[in-house]
């Protein structure tokens, strides 16, 4: 069951089922027994990690733009959703670094602190935009992960991304407790 951010700003709780990381710009990610997330950088080691940018189409348009893609986090929950649709998806091989249980991540409003293990904590910059890579990683992958709401609105179901407020150690087992901010909520957006 998902859990869904109230609008009284009320805490949650969800959990870490894995963690990930990756040296090189691989489509999918190496799960790990921990990751340490360094604040104002990402995950220590992984391609992403740093203060500019580093993904690869956005450093080619501009390497000065801040990276607001240090930490991918998804939903454990899209797995059975795509098990169903005949996809056999498990921890890391979207590329995210933190798998996570329990929580509606694509209903956060940017801005929404994330407390993640002991010390940790991660600010939500906004939704991951599905590419062409995850339609070479499966064919007909990218379209399972796309869907239509109210008034025909796309809806992205790849993750949402983070910043990193303060560092830690994060292993799956992890408790994530969620700090909504204040009002008014804006709706995330891709990054």
């Amino acid at each position: 069951m998902l859990r869904y951010a109230s609008s009284e700003g009320a805490d949650d709780m969800g959990r870490v089922i894995a963690v990930a990381s990756d040296k090189s710009h691989n489509f999918s990610k190496q799960c790990a027994p921990h990751i340490e997330l360094i604040a104002g950088l990402g995950v220590a080691g992984d391609a992403h990690e740093g203060v500019t940018v580093r993904h690869r189409s956005r450093v080619a348009a501009d390497p000065t733009q801040p990276n607001l893609r240090q930490v991918h986090l998804i939903h454990s929950e899209l797995f059975a959703e795509l098990a169903a649709k005949g996809f056999e998806i498990a921890p890391a091989d979207f590329g995210e670094n933190i798998t996570t249980s329990g929580l509606n991540l694509l209903a956060f409003p940017q801005g929404t602190l994330l407390n993640v293990g002991r010390t940790a904590v991660l600010r939500v910059t906004g939704l991951r935009n599905p590419c062409a890579q995850i339609e070479r990683f499966r064919p007909g992958l990218l379209a399972a992960v796309l869907d239509r709401g109210p008034d025909n609105i796309l809806i992205r179901k790849t993750g949402i991304m983070a910043v990193v407020q303060a560092g830690g150690t994060v292993r799956p087992g992890d408790c994530i407790e969620i700090r909504l901010p204040a009002l008014p909520h804006q709706p995330l957006q891709c990054v």
